[in-house]
């Protein structure tokens, strides 16, 4: 019935063709709504200290590269808030090269499932713990006389072994290499004492429904009073010309032709499809000006508006707490499975590795229960000044309460390490080009001195002081004669290379300022 209501089939009937029957299906709008707010800001995963420059980036590959992240959480959460349970399988595609010679990468595999095609069996003094998955659906195929045919496929898998089923006959079994169940299960909202979780459309589905009812009966009185029943007594009703603007005379003396009215008043359905529509924000935990009413944003100060979406906050800080145990094993399976299958990931790749650090290893161990320990980042829902935050940033910063790395965390970085290397480089680089550009401006202003004996601002040349001490006889200079470095052959060629281009630059800006070639007379002809 969930899956129902949240795809729109809200009546277990048909009316006639020409009469309507009225569905607004808030049960999809408020879930949607709910999964939006909580999840579409993308998810950071973080690792030990220990783990920080292998760990993060697998987990990036496997999310971005391997599988489409915003897709998969989304679909996660759209099975938690439909069903009320989320179920994930991890599996690994190994590589392969198709037909056109085109060689595909293994990948592991994030597979979000219907929680209807899952029976799982947990511990009976354990219910975080699974013994026994079945995981079983029907599906069309071709047989060989070319008709369709529906078949059961049925997979079932424990911590030794996997067996795969075709209805009902044993097509593969092998051991489980993982050690464990790749299936990771977390309900969406829990429920004390029971494994099983609540759905975001269960209290909604009564009042949805009823308010569907009370707009169809609605719509039938407004479709009457376009089209009311008309009633003639006392003349036949086949001599008489329907439609709009006609005139009806020589009507029998007795006959009457009038309109059956209702004089229902609309104010009391229409204020219980108001309140029915309250109650379904209110059991949601949506505010009403979530789905599109017009507010005065800009006269609403932040504080009040975190005050009127106190509830959905509430409802995501509810949502979070399971999605967030989900998610840290996905990611276990995930680093297992990829150790499995690819072993030279346990190895330090500086090209696709983040940065390391002293005292981090260059192989991790498989075994180290730090290694699949990892924990979830996940950003503010409600909207945020970006001037603001880093006005905010900016000034712990200055009071030394935060460092640069913490201050990319802040503003949503998942890699602050990378970040401030690169910015690092960056620095380097422009270092590196104004020390080039202040070496050529060197050059180009000796240039200018060479050839108008004049400073490049129009002064003259300050002259060097070889006049003797005042009240002296000596004939010297005043002072010991400055020391000449030693030329070495390294510093020799350096000034030739800087006279040649001296010498290149002054034959430039002479051709700059003086033109690039001598005038040119016309060839006259016979005719000029």
């Amino acid at each position: 019935m969930n899956w129902a209501f949240y795809l729109g089939h809200h009546h277990a009937y048909r009316r006639e063709p020409g009469e309507p029957l009225m569905t607004f299906n808030y049960c999809r709008a408020l879930t949607d709504f709910l999964i939006a707010f909580c999840y579409n800001r993308a998810v950071a995963f973080q690792s030990a200290p220990q783990y920080a420059h292998i760990v993060p980036a697998l987990l990036n590959r496997v999310w971005e590269t391997d599988n489409n992240k915003p897709q998969v959480i989304r679909e996660i959460a759209q099975q938690g808030g439909v069903s009320g349970d989320m179920f994930v399988k991890v599996a690994y595609d190994p590589p392969y090269v198709d037909p056109a010679g085109n060689p595909h990468p293994g990948r592991v595999r994030i597979l979000p499932l219907n929680s209807s095609f899952v029976f799982p069996e947990f511990h009976p003094h354990d219910r975080e713990r699974l013994i026994r998955v079945k995981i079983k659906y029907r599906f069309w195929t071709t047989s060989m006389e070319g008709t369709r045919q529906v078949m059961t496929y049925t997979e079932v898998i424990t911590d030794d072994w996997i067996e795969e089923y075709i209805n009902d006959d044993l097509i593969d079994r092998r051991p489980n290499a993982l050690g464990t169940i790749p299936v990771a299960f977390q309900p969406n909202i829990s429920v004390s004492g029971s494994p099983w979780g609540l759905s975001d459309v269960n209290d909604l589905i009564p009042l949805n429904r009823q308010y569907n009812e009370t707009a169809t009966e609605l719509a039938d009185i407004i479709s009457y009073h376009a089209a009311p029943v008309t009633i003639i007594t006392g003349a036949k009703a086949s001599n008489l010309e329907k439609g709009p603007r006609k005139v009806w005379g020589g009507l029998p003396k007795d006959a009457s032709v009038f309109n059956l009215e209702n004089g229902v008043d609309l104010t009391g359905p229409l204020q219980w499809l108001e309140m029915l529509k309250r109650a379904m924000h209110e059991m949601s935990g949506v505010p009403e000006t979530a789905l599109g009413q017009v507010q005065p944003i800009s006269n609403t100060s932040g504080v009040a508006l975190s005050i009127e979406w106190l509830p959905a906050t509430n409802k995501r800080d509810a949502k979070l707490v399971n999605m967030t145990a989900l998610l840290k094993r996905i990611n276990e399976l995930v680093l297992r499975t990829l150790f499995l299958f690819e072993p030279e990931t346990l190895a330090y790749n500086p090209d696709t590795d983040g940065i390391i650090e002293p005292g981090q290893p260059l192989i991790i161990d498989p075994s180290d229960p730090l290694v699949y320990r990892t924990e979830c980042r996940w950003p503010d829902a409600m909207p945020t000044d970006a001037l603001i935050k880093l006005n905010e940033i900016q000034a712990r910063m200055a009071l030394g309460l935060e460092s640069k790395r913490g201050a990319l965390r802040e503003l949503g970085t998942e890699f602050p390490d990378e970040k401030l290397q690169e910015l690092f480089t960056e620095l380097v680089e422009d270092a590196k080009q104004q020390g080039a550009l202040d070496i050529i401006n060197a050059q180009i202003s000796a240039a200018i001195v060479e050839i108008t004996g004049m400073n490049p601002d129009g002064s003259p040349p300050e002259q060097p002081n070889t006049s003797p001490q005042s009240g002296s006889n000596n004939s010297n200079p005043a002072g010991p004669a400055p020391r000449q470095p030693n030329p070495g052959p390294m510093r020799t060629e350096m000034n030739q290379f800087l006279d040649a281009t001296g010498n290149r630059i002054a034959s430039d800006l002479v051709t700059q300022a003086y033109g690039t070639k001598l005038p040119q007379r016309r060839n006259p002809d016979a005719d000029s």
